[in-house]
């Protein structure tokens, strides 16, 4: 049964999660891109090939968005586009090497700059901060599993 939570820890919530976001937002200013084409990157890294049409739900955004997306990072030779060998009028999407390092890459540069914050904590606050996420991410993501504007978006 649902607990009554404090307008306070809302907003302590909040704050942590527009920490959490900034912290994302700059993990991609070391590279050339915008952050809608990295975040198709790290959805490819995250399913693997897909088509298009796969990599738009997945990002919540319309197919032609993707095309543009996947047309500037298959030029910058981050992705390939070809065709689905089991349906021609398909296009799927991969990531090449140099798009799996930019990935690897922000996703190093996030998890450095979270340890770096995260020493900061003792052992005993990090182990209840990491548990109260795991917690709070389990239930978000039995919220969102039937409803696409609630589910994990890459970031």
């Amino acid at each position: 049964m649902p607990q009554h939570v404090s307008a306070d820890e809302v907003d302590d919530f909040e704050t942590a999660t527009r920490d959490l976001v900034g912290l994302a937002l700059r993990s991609v200013d070391h590279v050339d891109m915008s952050l809608p084409q990295f975040r198709l990157l790290l959805t490819l890294h995250e399913i693997g090939p897909a088509s298009s049409t796969d990599c738009a739900r997945a990002l919540g955004v319309v197919g032609s968005s993707i095309t543009r997306l996947a047309d500037r990072l298959h030029t910058s030779g981050h992705l390939v586009r070809g065709s689905d060998p089991s349906h021609r009028s398909i296009v799927r999407l991969e990531l090449t090497d140099t798009g799996r390092k930019v990935v690897r890459q922000v996703n190093d540069r996030r998890r450095t700059e979270l340890a770096a914050a995260l020493s900061h904590l003792t052992p005993e606050a990090r182990a209840d901060c990491a548990q109260a996420l795991r917690d709070l991410h389990s239930v978000l993501s039995e919220e969102g599993k039937n409803d696409d504007l609630r589910r994990h978006l890459p970031l």
